[in-house]
């Protein structure tokens, strides 16, 4: 699968608070760095900080746009996009935007994240 329908494929399984799909496609190595300064180290750190979000954030749609690939090789790829998301959170509508990179390694006949970085704003 080429990086760009790996992205897509992310993009489906976040959005759709599939945690164990989303996870499959995470190393176990994984730095996380969100737009609200965390940083989560590890595969179970991740998979707790996803897990959090996706409990509190109800019937969210979430988007990944203006992706555009820094790097690409057999075994690495780095891209840059916007994101988008929104849904309700304690009852009332919520939504956010910002900015993402994220590094994929190969991984056999696939990729895996081996770090996303998420921040406010546009590109």
């Amino acid at each position: 699968m080429p990086p760009v329908e790996f992205m897509r494929l992310y993009e489906s399984r976040t959005g759709a608070h599939d945690l164990d799909g989303t996870l499959a496609l995470i190393a176990d190595d994984a730095v996380y760095l969100f737009s609200d300064g965390s940083s989560h180290v590890g595969k179970a750190a991740i998979a707790k900080v996803l897990a959090s979000n996706f409990n509190s954030i109800i019937d969210e749609t979430y988007a990944i746009r203006d992706l555009s690939w820094l790097a690409t090789s057999g075994d690495i790829a780095a891209c840059v996009y916007t994101f988008h998301w929104s849904g309700t959170i304690d009852g009332r509508p919520a939504s956010g935007n910002g900015r993402g990179t994220s590094v994929l390694k190969r991984n056999g006949d696939g990729w895996l994240v081996v770090h996303e970085h998420l921040s406010k704003g546009g590109l």
